[in-house]
């Protein structure tokens, strides 16, 4: 099935391009199928790119995903149109009675900041916890991810002596997990940050449960609550030529920036970049919306709220 995204999108013919099928509210009206419910809290600052970067992944399944897109109110948006936010995007107190299969809450530019000095965060926090009593499975992308970890666990981020950038390898711990379906043995992920969370701090606490790993770029895959939230460092949904365009954006305003590892071919930014990561972006994502969000969701979704932990298989 594909994916039913707000009519006129900009993603929707970026994608038909990519000969992505998606299919346009009015036409989805007309299909007898509950289509699965799927909110993005987008606080990237190219809104467009990262929207169409997770509609790929969300399109690429048979289930027909019905998307909706939040934005703050307490954030004005300075490299996205009024026009468009106003369009596409929803505020929280609008959908704050509503319940929704999965969510996915975008990283930030904003990492440098301690939490609580993100002007936002009071916003926020408070849509952290709502999510855990109105949405079955929420996905945590890099800030978002530390943010929340931080949020419900006190998990501390540190600062990197330099940026972690570029695609790195990652093994999966258990791979008869439910995430992990379809997984080989070693994986890639995309990161970009400049902050980490460390192996140590969230081994602290039982609740969470490091899932995947790598030797260069530290904790992948965190999840808690039986897979009702997931916590990703890194960037799966990034498209082939995204660390490319931060790289040459930041060379263009003279950063000492270090060229994105294991990512151009012969490690030469004059040459296209390798794309290794794909596959298993789009395998975890499929995995994500079928095991966690799909098969868990209560038919009445009010019930949302009394799910507690997902129990799934060998999560303890």
């Amino acid at each position: 099935m594909p994916v039913n995204i707000p009519n006129n999108l900009p993603a929707i013919e970026i994608l038909k391009k990519e000969n992505i099928f998606v299919m346009s509210q009015l036409r989805a009206n007309e299909q007898d199928i509950r289509p699965l419910r799927v909110l993005i809290l987008n606080l990237m600052p190219i809104k467009i790119m990262t929207e169409t970067d997770l509609i790929r992944l969300l399109s690429n399944n048979p289930l027909q995903v019905e998307v909706e897109f939040l934005k703050l109110k307490t954030h004005v948006s300075k490299n996205t149109s009024e026009e468009h936010l106003s369009m596409f995007y929803k505020e929280f107190d609008e959908i704050r009675g509503d319940f929704y299969d999965g969510m996915i809450i975008t990283g930030a530019p904003v990492e440098l900041l301690d939490f609580e000095e993100v002007y936002y965060w009071e916003e926020i926090s408070s849509i952290f916890d709502w999510a855990r009593t109105h949405v079955t499975s929420t996905l945590y992308i890099c800030w978002a991810a530390q943010a929340a970890m931080y949020h419900f666990y006190g998990v501390k981020k540190e600062l990197l002596s330099e940026k972690m950038f570029g695609v790195f390898k990652h093994i999966v711990h258990d791979k008869r997990f439910p995430l992990f379906r379809g997984f080989d043995d070693e994986f890639y992920i995309p990161h970009s940050r400049h902050t980490t969370v460390m192996r140590d701090d969230i081994l602290k606490h039982d609740e969470l449960k490091i899932l995947s790993e790598s030797d260069e770029s530290g904790v992948g895959i965190v999840a808690s609550r039986g897979g009702r939230e997931f916590y990703l460092t890194g960037h799966s949904e990034y498209a082939p030529y995204t660390l490319h365009n931060e790289y040459v954006r930041d060379v263009e305003k003279g950063m000492d920036i270090k060229k994105p590892l294991n990512y151009y071919k012969n490690n030469n930014p004059a040459n296209p970049p390798v794309v290794l990561w794909s596959g298993h972006g789009n395998l975890l994502f499929n995995n994500w919306l079928n095991y966690f969000v799909y098969q868990e969701t209560p038919y009445d979704k009010t019930k949302i709220k009394d799910l507690g932990e997902l129990n799934l298989m060998n999560f303890k």
